[in-house]
């Protein structure tokens, strides 16, 4: 019996305005896994990324068409609460982006404002979340510290930190590593390969050798469509789509 799709997408399609930014877009997340989304700049993936926690719709005059499920259900159904969503499918951007709180006031900021955890309960939230962020052994001694302070590597892993002490079920990235050194990226790296044991996990990223290396299935975007998705050795090895080949062999993008 093969495993349910925790996300699914079908038929969707965006547009800002009169301008369609994504077509007709049908995409099954394996669980427990990575799946990467590539392509050009301005091909519709952080658009995709942004519209299965329904932060699309914060921008004015914008519509869609299709459906986004989770764990079968639409996102878009009545009664479905976006705050409730955005817990469930957390997000990580290009640039770290922590609060000008305390280390520990950035991760337990989601429990706290949502009420799901009592404040006597945090301090163990806080420590799992940024032991599964690789963290804790960082900054342990300086929780009091403004998470600003750390360094960008540090911020991106606190910004993690904050999206698993919601206890997501699903981890969207856009470019989480853009902002990065090299050494940092590879801690980030890293740290995704670890997490697809717990979480589900879609990644945004213009890099492909990053895409290569942390996952387990990738998309090309191309122009708002996707072109291909198939597993991620395939994808690199033997593409179906001559525009997946000219695009990974830097024909074009």
């Amino acid at each position: 019996m093969s495993a349910p799709v925790p996300l699914r997408t079908a038929g969707y399609s965006f547009w800002y305005g009169k301008t369609q930014a994504l077509f007709d877009i049908t995409l099954d997340v394996a669980p427990k896994a990575v799946t990467a989304l590539i392509g050009p700049s301005g091909c519709g993936k952080s658009t995709f990324l942004r519209s299965v926690n329904r932060l699309q719709e914060l921008l004015p005059d914008t519509r869609h068409r299709g459906d986004i499920t989770l764990d079968g259900a639409s996102i878009f159904a009545p009664g479905v609460d976006p705050v409730t969503l955005r817990r469930r499918v957390g997000m990580v951007f290009q640039k770290p982006n922590p609060f000008p709180k305390s280390v520990f006031d950035n991760v337990a900021y989601g429990p706290r404002v949502s009420g799901t955890a009592a404040e006597e309960n945090l301090p163990a939230i806080v420590e799992d979340a940024l032991r599964h962020a690789a963290l804790w052994d960082e900054v342990k001694d300086r929780l009091d510290t403004p998470g600003t302070s750390l360094s960008g590597g540090q911020q991106q892993r606190l910004c993690i930190a904050r999206a698993l002490a919601n206890e997501p079920e699903i981890l969207l990235m856009d470019e989480p590593c853009s902002a990065l050194d090299p050494i940092a990226t590879q801690r980030i790296e890293e740290l995704i390969v670890t997490l697809k044991r717990d979480y589900t996990i879609v990644i945004v990223t213009h890099n492909m050798q990053q895409a290569a290396r942390v996952s387990d299935h990738t998309g090309l975007f191309y122009l708002g469509q996707l072109v291909e998705f198939g597993t991620t050795p395939q994808i690199f090895t033997s593409p179906r789509d001559p525009r997946t080949e000219a695009y990974i062999t830097g024909r074009f993008g």
